[in-house]
């Protein structure tokens, strides 16, 4: 990635639950980016859960006492970037409205969620970024998450970016932007829905003709991953950091190597 020179922004990482879990790797190359880019990154060890599953699932108490320590956290830095739509949605759409009656944390609250980015819009609207001597030879597909694309506006920005990795072929798939059923508590609540939102997901995926799928959200790639898994399908899963950092060999999400295509 490249940018215009400047002041070098001080930007603190946002490590989400899932990539801390499952795909470390996801972090590794969006601190890449990150710093390619221009920008000084850090990893604060004091952040935890953003607090959406609790908020969502309406234990208020626990989320508040979740999102003041992301707070606390984060707000010496000048940008908080995480490569999540779902988790900074959360931060810049959900905190102020979780302590709208708390004089004290609703200014802390607002001041974090004006400065808080998903990676991919970040590097795109904010800092101009372009990739730079990336090369990944595939055709891949790419999936619209709800929380990136109604929550955030995330729909041109990453295929712009794609656009300039060399040997990467981007073919559209049908319903792109439909819900692959995934949706954080949503799947675990209305299993039968999940299950039938997800086949037809991989439906349009293997008749776009792709051989990857690529995405923002790594709960929506998990899901999509483990489902092409079960039917033994050669395609792989990647989240789009992995690709634009040139990360994005062996295995990909859910554990397809090369060789199985």
């Amino acid at each position: 990635m490249t940018q215009s020179t400047g002041k070098r922004p001080r930007v603190g990482l946002f490590a989400t639950c899932l990539m801390n879990m499952f795909r470390p790797n996801v972090g590794f190359a969006a601190a890449k980016l990150l710093e390619d880019a221009g920008c000084i990154v850090e990893v604060p060890d004091t952040q935890t859960c953003c607090g959406q599953p609790g908020y969502n699932s309406g234990d208020f108490d626990s989320a508040r006492a979740l999102a003041r320590q992301v707070i606390a956290a984060f707000e010496q830095y000048d940008y908080v970037v995480g490569p999540s739509g779902s988790c900074m949605a959360t931060i810049r759409h959900d905190y102020p409205v979780m302590f709208e009656d708390d004089p004290d944390w609703l200014p802390r609250a607002k001041a974090l969620a004006a400065k808080s980015f998903e990676l991919l819009s970040f590097l795109h609207d904010e800092l101009g970024a372009t990739p730079a001597g990336t090369r990944h030879l595939a055709t891949a597909t790419y999936h619209d998450s709800c929380s990136g694309l109604r929550g955030l506006g995330i729909k041109g920005q990453p295929r712009e970016l794609l656009a300039g990795v060399a040997g990467l072929k981007l073919k559209e798939m049908q319903d792109a932007e439909v819900c692959c059923g995934f949706g954080g508590t949503f799947c675990v609540k209305y299993p039968e829905i999940s299950e039938k939102m997800v086949e037809d997901k991989i439906h349009n995926i293997i008749e776009s003709g792709a051989d990857t799928v690529l995405g923002g959200d790594l709960g929506c790639l998990m899901n999509i991953a483990g489902r092409l898994r079960r039917i033994q399908s050669p395609v792989r899963v990647f989240h789009t950091a992995e690709v634009l950092a040139g990360m994005a060999n062996g295995p990909g999400i859910g554990g397809h190597s090369q060789e199985s295509r």
